[in-house]
């Protein structure tokens, strides 16, 4: 069992929600190179849930507006068990941050005039 209260997987990325300011990383990624990188954000993160305690928080985070870099990889994660999704829209408001983003944050270039960013915060179950 692991031992850490709190682990942060800041996962290698297509980079592709930073294209504002980065117009070239469009024709440096390809399909293949995104499956390469969501085998390896897959693999990180699995390796990172098992350094929590129960009850712990692991934050996935991406600079990527792929769902399959985000979205995907955390529901894999959720669906093999051990873990919840712990809404990020709750933690905002208990901080009186007014962002209703849902159970995953999801900033957009149009939306909130910032490079594009995916964070979910996942809790290690108890049992």
């Amino acid at each position: 069992a692991g031992k850490l209260d709190r682990v942060l997987v800041d996962a290698p990325c297509s980079g592709l929600g930073t294209v504002r300011r980065n117009p070239d990383l469009k024709f440096r990624q390809t399909p293949e190179s995104v499956v390469q990188l969501t085998q390896k954000q897959a693999a990180i993160l699995r390796a990172a849930s098992r350094l929590l305690k129960p009850g712990g928080r692991l934050v996935y985070a991406t600079c990527s507006l792929l769902p399959e870099e985000n979205e995907a990889i955390v529901e894999a994660l959720l669906a093999g068990g051990g873990f919840t999704l712990l809404p990020v829209n709750e933690l905002l408001a208990q901080s009186k941050i007014d962002l209703d983003t849902g159970a995953m944050l999801k900033l957009s270039p149009a939306v909130h005039g910032t490079d594009g960013f995916f964070a979910a915060v996942l809790v290690k179950s108890d049992s």
